[in-house]
């Protein structure tokens, strides 16, 4: 794919300096580092900045927060690697109550809240990361998008699964060991695949049930052990609308912290066009031709919202518009 690099999350070129995990020596260094940054993360949103919220709200590892501060349930700042030469760290202090803030809408599909921490600089404010990853930077996305995934995951694998004992953070918090059993265990990341379906000039897209009114996406699904991706999209697909699917190719992917899943962007082949859709797995599957998806994208369709931008869902939907899937 032409521009397969390019969709968010992705293709920043972030040095992760994994050599540097197990050796505290060289993490002592970098944490004493004097451009050493961390990344402060309240209930899975990002600290950001700027008029637009445009930035990380990166702080120095001298902070009171970060020396000091309130916790989460990770027990020291993770490594996330070096950007331009600098050590950047991530922390967790969802332990901080907010209080007197607005928490309605945190956790909600759209969360359109912010949340300003009293000891950190006026105009840094926690914002749900799907709200504003389009107008990050690709390393801030990046960046982002890798620690909002680490520190979900310790969050729900501080006991061991072998023997159930709690395990420690080690490798600058990209592992975690059991001192019990010896086992040892890494961050996960779920594959799914996701679909561009065509049937000559139209594409195959559905909607959930808790979707905003109107808005479409292509099918997805996560991809069962021993399976294939090629296979997955064709189960998937029929499982979802019924719809036999022929030649698969694979066109790009994306890492979707939501929590932890790499998308693996995929084409399709219709064989037939009839759909017959699974209540239980989604609420409505459609065709729409280019025409009507361009309406869509220019927000003139009288009843159709696009995928969510900074979806790989509308980064395939575009360049299948644009003809630059190739």
């Amino acid at each position: 794919m032409k521009h397969a690099e390019l969709v968010t999350f992705g293709g920043s070129g972030l040095d992760r300096a994994a050599h540097m995990r197990g050796d505290a020596d060289q993490m002592a260094q970098a944490r004493a580092h004097p451009r050493a940054a961390c990344l402060l993360f309240w209930r899975g949103k990002p600290l950001v900045q700027g008029e637009a919220l445009d930035q990380l709200g990166l702080i120095p590892m001298t902070h009171g927060l970060v020396e000091n501060g309130p916790g989460g349930q990770v027990e020291q700042p993770i490594f996330l690697g070096l950007s331009d030469g600098a050590p950047v760290f991530a922390l967790d202090i969802s332990d901080w109550t907010a209080e007197g803030l607005d928490l309605s809408d945190v956790g909600a599909f759209l969360d359109r809240s912010e949340q300003q921490h009293p000891d950190l600089p006026q105009g840094h404010v926690f914002a749900e990361l799907r709200r504003i990853m389009t107008r990050l930077s690709a390393r801030d996305a990046e960046l982002a998008a890798a620690a909002k995934a680490v520190i979900g995951w310790h969050e729900t694998h501080r006991f061991c699964a072998r023997c159930g004992a709690a395990s420690d953070l080690v490798q600058a918090g990209w592992q975690r060991s059991c001192p019990s059993c010896g086992g040892q265990h890494f961050p996960r990341t779920d594959p799914v695949v996701i679909m561009l379906i065509t049937y000559g000039d139209s594409v195959l897209m559905g909607r959930s049930p808790g979707w905003p009114e109107g808005m479409y996406s292509l099918l997805a699904g996560f991809v069962e052990p021993g399976e294939t991706l090629e296979a997955a999209v064709r189960r998937e697909v029929m499982e979802e609308a019924g719809v036999p699917v022929g030649a698969v190719s694979y066109l790009s992917s994306q890492p979707w912290p939501f929590p932890a899943s790499l998308m693996f962007g995929c084409a399709g082949e219709a064989l037939a066009r009839e759909i017959t859709i699974d209540p239980v797995e989604i609420e409505d599957a459609i065709w729409v031709t280019k025409s009507e998806m361009m309406q869509a994208f220019a927000g003139e369709h009288p009843t159709i919202l696009p995928a969510r931008k900074g979806a790989i869902a509308h980064f395939l939907l575009q360049n299948w518009l644009a003809d630059t899937l190739d």
